[in-house]
């Protein structure tokens, strides 16, 4: 008999554990070198989504036994409680949250997003789908398309997800007919084509029994396509933010001590390098990147999604809510746009109302200027609409207390999107894209900054008021001369002209347009608010009446 030694058995048990360790590297190396792809599902209510995403990740060998276990009734797995995780969803059989689930294949990572079917649960499907790069739209092979899988798909639309997926579900029920699954997948093509989808797949599968969800059915042989996992595998990522003109939201300026000052956010958009030349907005100064700084150390290049710290080579004036961007393609300044808004409050979105505006890292006070239509998506038609109700969808015009910096959201999702928050208990009240912007260097906004703007005794609203119209590129002459010609004529040349005085009177502003120079009460006593209702007055036509509906807006 052989006795090793103890040094020879812990030098074994050392090369083992490094042969361990470098295993376990070699594996987390190779999942994260994947492919990331966010997918949501949609559908109406009842056409197993969560039964589908449930056999998905059965399939597929994502799941863990005891969580199987846990779902299994007679021997029997219910595979939509694998993702149906509240209680109340466990009790009525129904989505309600929207579930998160992540799972990988050989080929790639994944992060599902499994959104509720019934309509008064729309603003989650929305709050699913706002970060996919597919969707995967279900349609019950016995009932085809219904109104809420119209709702959802135009909501992908909107949202911009280029490739959908059409999973025709239940064809067991259906006797896996061709007929059945042909006549589904031509109403489709005209949706998509309708909706102005750029790509639609359909799919039949049968999510409880695995039919073309990970392994290809042998009992649909006229279907030769992918099942739906090769499909997930193999579509192309389009939505590459990488290659998209450069933006960082500024997040927080970081200054440990006075020989560093870094400014801290999340790359949305594009690749930047150190030397490369940078623009900081809202100043527009020119500069050029010093360094790219991370927690592991500086790199050479940093690209979207991740979080970095640059510093830049000039000193330059930036905080949060600023933005550092490309000077090839800026996003445009802007304090009037038109955008597409999903109404998420029980209490309906009304022309007039006002809100706190979230847009990247920046918040400010809005006001929904006009609401231009609302879209029925039953029918996928735009009709004139006085309000948009909870789980509406429509066309809204928006002017904020100051400008954003702000794309299209055709061009860049988390810089072309926005939330809106009731300031009365911050709840989010709608989730918006823009469509169209109106830039701040236009006209409308050049008159709605000029005139005489009377605010009295009050000295320490009138340096806010002060503050907010130079963040907004006005010009502002501040003074305690009473009004006269000579402060009119300063006025017709462009700038705003904040009057003091010793009275307690009312606010008041005076719009220079043409001969009429009458005085109209501002009823606010915010700075955001006041700005907002002399852009409104300062660019209301001459001789229009100013009837307000009792709130001042």
């Amino acid at each position: 008999m052989i006795f090793a030694s103890e040094d020879s058995v812990a030098t074994a048990q050392g090369v083992a554990s490094n042969e361990v360790d470098a295993r376990a590297e070699q594996r987390l190396e190779a999942e994260l070198g994947k492919d990331l792809l966010r997918f949501s599902t949609a559908g109406s209510v009842d056409d197993g989504k969560s039964t589908l995403i449930g056999r998905l990740l059965y399939d597929s060998q994502n799941v863990y036994e005891d969580h199987v276990r846990a779902v299994t009734r007679n021997a029997t797995i219910d595979f939509a409680q694998l993702t149906d995780g509240l209680r109340a969803e466990r009790e009525q059989g129904i989505t309600i949250d929207v579930a998160y689930r992540y799972f990988s294949t050989p080929k790639r990572k994944f992060i599902i997003a499994d959104t509720p079917g019934h309509e008064q649960y729309t603003r989650n499907m929305a709050t699913g789908a706002s970060t996919a790069d597919v969707a995967i739209v279900l349609v019950d092979a016995r009932k085809g398309i219904l109104d809420q899988t119209r709702r959802h798909a135009c909501i992908a639309a909107l949202l911009g997800i280029p490739i959908v997926l059409a999973a025709i579900n239940k064809m067991d029920l259906v006797d896996f007919s061709q007929e059945v699954f042909d006549r589904h997948h031509r109403d489709l093509q005209a949706l998509a084509k309708q909706l102005e989808i750029p790509e639609l797949i359909a799919v039949p599968v049968s999510a409880i029994d695995g039919d073309n969800v990970v392994h290809r059915s042998q009992r649909m042989p006229w279907y030769n396509g992918p099942s739906l996992l090769e499909l997930l595998e193999t579509v192309p990522l389009a939505i590459d933010r990488a290659n998209a003109g450069f933006r960082l939201p500024v997040q927080r300026v970081l200054r440990p001590h006075q020989d560093f000052r870094g400014f801290a956010g999340q790359i949305t958009a594009g690749t930047v390098h150190p030397g490369d030349e940078i623009l900081a907005l809202p100043s527009g100064r020119r500069t050029r990147v010093r360094s790219i700084t991370t927690w592991d150390g500086d790199l050479d290049v940093a690209r979207a999604p991740q979080s970095v710290v640059l510093t830049l080579e000039d000193e330059t004036d930036l905080s949060r809510g600023d933005m550092i961007a490309s000077v090839a393609a800026a996003p445009h300044k802007t304090a009037h746009f038109e955008a597409t808004v999903v109404w998420m409050h029980s209490t309906p979105l009304r022309p007039g109302a006002t809100y706190f505006l979230k847009h990247a890292s920046q918040t400010v006070r809005a006001r929904v200027v006009e609401i231009r239509s609302r879209i029925h998506v039953e029918h996928l038609e735009h009709h004139p609409a006085q309000q948009l109700a909870l789980n509406d969808i429509g066309q809204v015009i928006i002017a904020t207390s100051r400008p954003i910096l702000a794309d299209l959201y055709r061009d860049s999702r988390a810089t072309g999107s926005l939330i809106l928050i009731d300031p009365t208990d911050n709840t989010t009240a709608g989730a918006g894209m823009i469509r169209s912007i109106t830039d701040t260097s236009t006209s409308a906004l050049d008159r709605a900054t000029r005139g005489l703007l009377v605010v009295g005794n009050r000295p320490e609203l009138a340096s806010q008021l002060e503050q907010t119209l130079l963040q907004a590129a006005a010009l502002v002459l501040r003074t305690r001369v009473p009004v006269s010609p000579r402060l009119v004529a300063i006025a017709h040349l462009g700038a705003l002209v904040l009057i003091e005085s010793d009275s307690s009177g009312p606010i008041t502003f005076t719009a220079v347009q043409g001969a009429d120079i009458t005085p109209r009460e501002v009823a606010f006593e915010q700075p955001d608010e006041i700005f907002n209702e002399v852009q409104r007055l300062g660019t209301i036509p001459t001789g229009e009446d100013d009837n307000d509906n009792g709130l001042g807006i």
